[in-house]
């Protein structure tokens, strides 16, 4: 039930705040606004205001629209001919079309800004231990080392890592650029830094697989290995775990993290005899304990009914109001440009196709951060809202951009497109995007089904 509400309020505010674009400007404009309806389709509740503009809710609710006087489309009597669209000069029309794509760009610069003035909870900069033959572990990191600045490629000089979150974000446009990266780093029990290199250019992560993070390594936060909650009957509980203990050692290997923890349970699926030593309270204990041998989709892992880790750190940035706007409104031009990078990359066949998305993991996506908290959810709604903007900015026929292209030859040649031009290509433009469409769904029954 959360995640279907989420989801319809995610739809309901992106179209509402797009076509609210275009009304706002058409009226500001002088066109005269016949009907802005979110959804299509049979209208579930409509009124009319004094302008004589009719505000409708339709039963689908997977877009939305603002329908203008214009000539094309019904007569127009003489007296109202200066309030059509059609009639307006080309400069505004131009105006009216980019206002939609533009309120979703503004109103995620504004979500942005709001959760950056609020405070934004993101984990500390420090990294579990990077799994076995990733780029991380080959380049030396291990657990908890504090990530304290980073440096791409040739840049004049590094940057300050204020939280996990910006450190993955900095490291996967690096390996999307095929750029190395090069980190200062502190170790967990304080003093100097060194200076470690992860080596992207040469590792063949151009085309933003989405396992790209996971071959990289630095996914997770460090955790302490402190056992929580214990499944009544699974291995945990036989072996005499308890709740509050901290593994120190498996066998002979050091346990430095959960993370690290997990990986050794999780190696062994054929349920040997592993020997733990804990500390409880202030008793140093040994036990024995055989984990479970479980399928996860089509591998064997191991398991013990235990949840593993406490509480990550947390760092929490909070920025005045000068500050969080421009916070803002460069978190909205970098998620633009990478954004635009992935698709230009999708169409060159350099990065990979998996990475369309289309309503059933947004649906997924937004039920998962309205429970994680109204933060998250926020820039759940930031980020979609960039993508829609973008989107709907690109030069494909049946899009705001494609008729912002119809009018930027008009402009230049002084002559509107020709009718049978704007059929042909509105009919290109429709197969391409129900193409996009039918591979987007194609690739969420594809997650769902694995």
């Amino acid at each position: 039930m959360t995640t279907l509400l989420a989801f319809l309020v995610t739809l309901g505010v992106l179209i509402t705040i797009h076509e609210y674009g275009h009304y706002r400007v058409a009226r500001a404009c002088g066109v005269k606004v016949l009907k802005f309806s979110v959804g299509f389709g049979k209208t579930l509740w409509s009124r009319t205001d004094r302008h004589g503009t009719e505000f409708a809710v339709s039963w689908l609710p997977l877009g939305g629209y603002v329908r203008m006087l214009d000539e094309r489309e019904a007569p127009v009597p003489e007296a109202l001919r200066a309030q059509a669209f059609n009639t307006q000069p080309v400069s505004r029309r131009m105006a009216i079309v980019a206002a939609g794509p533009a309120a979703n760009l503004l109103l995620a610069v504004l979500l942005y800004a709001g959760i950056a003035w609020n405070g934004m909870q993101e984990f500390a900069p420090v990294i579990a231990q990077p799994p076995a033959g990733s780029i991380a572990e080959q380049a030396g990191l291990h657990s908890g080392q504090q990530i304290v600045s980073a440096q791409v490629g040739s840049a004049a000089e590094a940057e300050p890592v204020l939280s996990l979150q910006r450190l993955q974000w900095t490291v996967l446009q690096a390996a999307m650029d095929e750029q190395d990266v090069q980190l200062q780093v502190r170790e967990q029990q304080g003093g100097d830094t060194r200076t470690l290199i992860l080596p992207l250019a040469e590792a063949g992560l151009g085309k933003a697989e989405p396992q790209d993070l996971q071959r990289i390594g630095l996914g997770a936060p460090w955790m302490a290995p402190v056992v929580g909650e214990i499944v009544p009957g699974k291995a945990a509980e036989r072996a005499g775990l308890r709740q509050g203990d901290t593994v120190l050692s498996v066998d002979d290997t050091r346990i430095r993290d959960a993370m690290q923890l997990r990986m050794l349970i999780r190696d062994n699926a054929a349920g040997q005899v592993q020997r733990w030593q804990l500390r409880r309270d202030d008793q140093l204990l040994e036990i024995e304990l055989s984990p479970d041998s479980t399928l996860d989709g089509e591998q064997r892992v191991g398991q013990i009914g235990a949840y593993l880790g406490a509480p990550p750190a947390i760092s929490t940035i909070r920025l005045g109001p000068l500050e969080g706007l421009a916070y803002g409104i460069e978190r909205t031009w970098d998620v633009s440009l990478f954004s635009l990078r992935m698709m230009g990359r999708m169409i060159t066949g350099q990065a990979s196709l998996q990475n369309i998305s289309g309503p059933l993991s947004i649906a997924e996506f937004a039920g998962r951060s309205a429970q994680a908290g109204i933060t998250s959810f926020l820039g759940f709604l930031a980020l979609v809202s960039v993508s829609l903007g973008v989107l709907n900015l690109l030069p494909v026929p049946m899009l705001d951009g494609g008729h912002l292209m119809y009018y930027l030859w008009e402009s230049v040649t002084g002559k509107p497109v020709s009718e049978a031009w704007i059929m042909r290509l509105q009919q290109a433009g429709m197969l391409l995007l129900l193409g996009l469409m039918g591979l987007a769904l194609f690739n969420d029954l594809s997650r769902w089904m694995t």
